[in-house]
């Protein structure tokens, strides 16, 4: 998995690429952690370009998720699509995130 990020106004956008399952996770975690240590607390995460998402993969997201909402920060996902968006629905999960169709939705969410 490849995961770039950038700052963007109020939010930092985390972009998602390839698998993220229980081999790719903890890359995922360790960089998100970094940047809430780095008082980043408020987050967009694209996954345009995610390919698929294990229940690993459910589980750090959801954890990366309550890390930032007891920072009384943002967490907000971007171009979920086809099986991605799938496992996220028949996990349950997809009820409790929004789901934005673009970076540019989910980020006027800060405006």
């Amino acid at each position: 998995m490849i995961l770039q990020h950038n700052k963007k106004m109020e939010a930092t956008i985390v972009a998602l690429e390839g698998r993220m399952d229980a081999i790719t996770s903890s890359d995922y975690e360790i960089k998100m952690k970094g940047l809430i240590a780095s008082g980043e607390r408020n987050f967009v995460v694209d996954f345009e370009k995610l390919d698929y998402i294990s229940s690993v993969g459910l589980r750090a997201i959801l954890a990366t998720a309550k890390q930032i909402r007891s920072r009384n920060g943002k967490f907000l996902l971007a171009n979920v699509h086809g099986s991605v968006k799938e496992i996220f629905t028949i996990s349950g999960l997809g009820s409790i995130f929004p789901f934005y169709d673009s970076i540019d939705s989910a980020m006027a969410f800060f405006v």
